[in-house]
Formats: structure tokens, C-alpha cells, sequence
């Protein structure tokens, strides 16, 4: 069954799940989460030079990661289409004092608002398969980057192996909604989380349509025994 991923609906979900959104990320990762941004902001080789864009920020945690690492982005710029993530996200860079290095605008991953060929890497954590046309929203990270300049997107994944599969996936598909409901007060954003991330394309056909992007050196490298993955790139 098709999943219904138009950008004014998925945007209304995650306003409605914002509250209690970060909470969430800690709790169902078992603190994780944490290290996945590490092993995505580790990847782009940064030098402190380097302006990121960072597509579907939520509340800025990557983009926070990438200028709190050392050495740490320059500047990165966080796009997202939810006013309540990037609301709260902005709070969470004033507490940090970042203001400076952080900037956040509300817009569509398909339509950054970023000149061509401005950035030299751009991040996606966990936002990619909320896009209704991913291939779109890849050939923009493109755009915007500068020849040479990477990529580092962050997506769950089935796991492959047999064993991992027959534990994780009960948690996945009936624990793990459970949870979210519980503590977000909202059914359906943790009942679409296990859809939309089965019904997503898997790592092969990811790296496909990256390098029919343009972008080269793709890779799929499994974290936490394949239960995310993280694609890098170079443009």
C-alpha cells in the first residue's frame, strides 16, 4: 500500500510529534542516535572550512554535530518544511550559543534555498524517505554542492542477517509504534515510521540513484548491525 509522503501532510506530522520528538530519537535508539551523526559527520572529512547544507534538519541535531565536532563545519544552513522542528531547533542552537555558525529556513528538500555550487557537503539524517521524490531531492543536494563536495545521508534500513532480523523487527513493527504513541500522544507518526522505512528503496537502489545523480564514490556502509545505514558520496 502507497504511503502517503505529500509534503503539507508529513510536515503536519512531525509539527504535531515536535514536543516530544528529540526525547524519542534517545529513547527508541537506546542512545544511538548520538553515534550515527558522529560516524555521518566523521565521513565528510571536514577541516573547518566548510559551509553544509543540512537537508531535513528536524531540530538541528546534525547541524549542531557538524559545528560542535573538531574541527567542525564553518557554517551550516538547516532546511526543513516543519515551522515546529526548526522552531524548537532554533532554541536548541541559542543554548548552545551557535547562532552564529547555524542558520535554519523553512523550505522543501526538493527546492533548497541555496545558490548552485555553494556548499562543500551536505547531510540528510533519517529525512531522505519522508521526500516524495527522493531522486529529486538528491539531484538538489547535487546542485548545490561544489565539485569535490560530499555527501552523508543517514537512513534506516532492514537488516540483512537472519538472526538481527528476527529481533528487530517485532521491536520495529509492533514495540516501537507502541512507545512512540505512548509518549507523543500521536498514533499515527509511529505507525508511519516502520511503513515508510519498509516501503523505502533498499542501499543498492539508493547508491543507483545517486550515481545516476552524478555523484561518485558511493557507498553504503551498515551501522548497528544494518539497522541504519550510511551513504557518502562525492559530487
Amino acid at each position: 500500500m502507497a504511503i502517503d509522503k505529500r509534503p503539507a501532510r508529513v510536515a503536519a506530522m512531525f509539527d504535531a510529534i515536535a514536543a516530544r520528538y528529540d526525547l524519542l530519537n534517545h529513547l527508541l535508539s537506546a542512545g544511538f542516535d548520538r553515534h550515527w551523526r558522529s560516524r555521518a559527520i566523521l565521513s565528510l572529512q571536514l577541516t573547518g572550512r566548510e559551509a553544509i547544507v543540512d537537508v531535513c534538519t528536524g531540530t538541528a541535531d546534525v547541524a549542531m554535530a557538524a559545528v560542535s565536532a573538531s574541527p567542525g563545519a564553518a557554517h551550516v544552513l538547516g532546511v526543513d518544511f516543519s515551522g515546529e522542528m526548526l522552531r524548537l531547533g532554533a532554541a536548541k542552537i541559542r543554548r548552545l550559543g551557535k547562532t552564529n555558525r547555524i542558520s535554519l529556513a523553512r523550505g522543501d528538500a526538493t527546492r533548497l534555498p541555496a545558490a548552485t555550487a555553494s556548499m562543500e557537503a551536505a547531510t540528510v539524517a533519517f529525512g531522505i524517505r519522508n521526500v516524495e521524490q527522493p531522486e529529486r531531492g538528491l539531484a538538489e543536494m547535487y546542485r548545490v554542492l561544489r565539485p569535490g563536495g560530499r555527501l552523508a545521508i543517514l537512513e534506516f534500513s532492514i537488516p540483512t542477517a537472519a538472526l538481527i532480523r528476527a529481533v528487530y523487527l517485532p521491536y520495529f513493527r509492533y514495540v516501537l509504534p507502541r512507545i512512540g504513541r505512548l509518549v507523543s500522544g500521536h498514533g499515527s507518526a509511529y505507525a508511519y515510521l516502520p511503513a515508510s522505512v519498509g516501503s523505502f528503496i533498499p542501499p543498492d537502489v539508493m547508491l543507483d540513484l545517486l550515481r545516476a545523480c552524478g555523484f561518485r564514490e558511493s557507498k553504503a556502509i551498515p551501522l548497528t548491525f544494518g539497522i541504519v545505514t550510511l551513504y557518502t558520496a562525492e559530487k
